[in-house]
């Protein structure tokens, strides 16, 4: 499918303030309309030094400091960008050092963006490297909109998709400064993927969140009433008893005396329902969603990762078209293809997402189709009515929750109509998703 010729021209007038004298839009658009075209139509500078001025003066978000955040910032800064930030909310545990070679043992309960900085200033020179030890989700506008390109080295699905959305619903294709393109990379053992992402011009992460292996979640209804698993305890002590007990602290995921307090009520909801299992290792695991990584596999998509970036600022060659997978499990493959952007989409898409279900579910059983099904992946998801803005089930604040909870053992009959659209936030995006729910005959 052809690409929109002006939506590239926006694209390139973006990321691209002042290009190459020698590189006709024309080209750019030929060339990336018809991939398979390559005689002459790749744009080429011979001007090195504008070259070096392009990277110079990009500015660079780095989200990540952690085993691919490592390879991330070294690549680049060797590749000429001399302007980078970095975000990263962790700090250096001991585990790391095997595979995060910015750090060492003195460095252990330091922040990982603090030091990783410090490293490659120190062993790049030119490099200029700010850290952030923060969350993505803390930051305000001002700070993404000073950044003209933002690589990824995440560990969490839940926190690229924030950052997906969040620049997307940025976007605005009538004001070029605020098509911020995404490069995202990813790593789990030996498999890996890199891709290109310009919000509301190419698919986005969401748009092929069915791609990836879904993230592990409880029907609420089970955690709350039933448990028959040790992680069905463990999820009751993060999403129940923890704001019940801390309402206006949330849970910090990274903070040992959170995960022991996680792990003591959880052995004690065990106990209570005649369940064993319950481990520190295990709460850590199901709490954090821990992703395996090794070091060859991060170094490889890191490397893919810091080439799109030179492709995109210098326009040296065409970038990736737009998604390519690697495994090493059995020699090296690895495969690039264009993925499609969704129509029905919840962070890109122009269209409402359309559910159909019985009549006769609950609101209980609507959010566990949320949180289950492969292309939505919804964590606490909160409900409400877009006609006329009445709140079906708000997770938070703990007064609203106790307040509409009663509805989640309503059918949805007594709710809404059929048809009707609601309006679903979630903490895993910083949108909303438009959702219209039908009944089946």
């Amino acid at each position: 499918m052809a690409l929109d010729s002006a939506k590239y021209q926006a694209l390139y007038r973006a990321i691209l303030p002042q290009r190459f004298p020698s590189i006709a839009m024309a080209d750019v658009l030929s060339a990336t309309e018809n991939s398979a075209a390559t005689d002459g139509a790749v744009p080429t500078a011979a001007d090195t030094d504008e070259i070096r001025r392009l990277l110079h003066d990009c500015k660079v978000l780095v989200v990540g400091a952690g085993g691919l955040g490592c390879e991330l910032l070294k690549d680049l800064a060797l590749s000429g960008f001399q302007d980078l930030h970095v975000i990263d909310m962790d700090t250096i545990d001991v585990s790391n050092l095997n595979r995060q070679f910015l750090f060492r043992l003195s460095d252990v309960g330091k922040p990982k963006a603090v030091v990783a900085a410090a490293f490659i200033e120190n062993r790049v020179q030119g490099a200029k490297v700010t850290p952030h030890y923060a969350k993505i989700q803390d930051m305000a506008d001002d700070f993404y909109a000073q950044f003209q390109l933002v690589v990824c080295g995440l560990d969490s699905v839940e926190a690229r998709r924030w950052m997906n959305a969040y620049l997307v619903g940025q976007a605005d294709l009538a004001n070029p400064d605020t098509i911020k393109p995404m490069i995202d990379g990813g790593t789990e053992g030996f498999n890996g993927q890199a891709r290109v992402i310009i919000p509301k011009i190419t698919s986005c992460y969401e748009c092929s969140l069915d791609l990836f292996k879904k993230q592990m979640v409880y029907p609420i209804c089970t955690i709350a009433n039933t448990p028959r698993l040790p992680e069905h305890c463990i999820e009751w002590a993060s999403v129940i008893a923890w704001p019940d007990h801390f309402p206006d602290q949330p849970v910090d995921t990274d903070n040992p005396k959170h995960l022991r307090w996680l792990y003591t009520s959880a052995s004690k909801r065990a106990e209570q329902f005649g369940i064993r299992g319950v481990t520190y290792t295990l709460t850590q695991g199901v709490v954090k969603n821990i992703i395996p990584a090794i070091a060859s596999t991060n170094a490889i998509i890191a490397a893919a990762c810091a080439n799109e970036a030179l492709k995109l600022v210098t326009s040296c060659h065409l970038h990736l078209d737009n998604y390519m997978m690697y495994t090493g499990t059995e020699g090296v493959y690895t495969y690039t293809y264009a993925y499609s952007r969704r129509a029905d989409c919840p962070v890109c898409g122009q269209e409402s997402k359309h559910l159909t279900v019985a009549p006769q579910l609950t609101l209980a059983e609507l959010l566990d189709l949320l949180a289950e099904s492969p292309d939505i992946q919804l964590a606490s998801p909160s409900l409400r009515s877009a006609h006329t803005n009445r709140s079906l089930y708000l997770q938070a604040p703990p007064q609203l929750e106790q307040r509409t909870r009663p509805n989640l053992s309503k059918p949805l009959t007594e709710l809404m109509e059929s048809g009707e659209e609601i309006i679903v936030t979630d903490r895993r995006l910083p949108i909303y998703l438009s959702l219209v729910v039908s009944f089946s005959p």
